[in-house]
C-alpha cells in the first residue's frame, strides 16, 4: 500500500523560501507523475503543479509560475516542491497526490 508522507511546511515571512517533501513508501512513485495541490482556509483545493515520472517535465499554475519548482529523486522515492518568494496568498495546506494516493498535507503559513 502506497503511503505519502509530507514534510517541510512551517511559518515563514513573505519573501522567504521553503522546500516541501513528499516521501513515498510501500510502493514506488518512480516513473509516475506527481501533482501538488493546496487548499487555503475557506477556499477549494487548487492545482499548484505537476512533475512527470522522470522529472523531465513540469507544469505550474499561473499563480506560482516562476516561483515554485518541483523536482524528484526517484532513488529516494521522494518528490520536492521548492517555493521561493513566498506571498501571504500562498498560505495553505499543501498536498502531493500520486498513483491515486494523497499525502496527509503540510501547513504552509506566510506572514506579512
Amino acid at each position: 500500500q502506497l503511503q505519502l508522507v509530507q514534510s517541510g511546511g512551517r511559518l515563514v515571512q513573505e519573501g522567504e523560501s521553503l522546500r516541501l517533501s513528499c516521501a513515498a513508501s510501500g510502493r514506488t512513485i518512480s516513473g509516475y507523475s506527481t501533482d501538488w495541490y493546496r487548499q487555503a482556509p475557506g477556499k477549494e483545493r487548487e492545482f499548484v503543479g505537476s512533475i512527470s515520472g522522470s522529472g523531465s517535465r513540469t507544469s505550474y499554475a499561473d499563480s506560482v509560475k516562476g516561483r515554485f519548482f518541483s523536482s524528484r529523486d526517484n532513488a529516494k522515492n521522494t518528490v520536492y516542491l521548492q517555493m521561493n518568494s513566498l506571498k501571504s496568498e500562498d498560505t495553505a495546506i499543501y498536498y502531493c497526490p500520486a498513483r491515486g494516493s494523497w499525502g496527509q498535507g503540510t501547513q504552509v503559513t506566510v506572514s506579512t
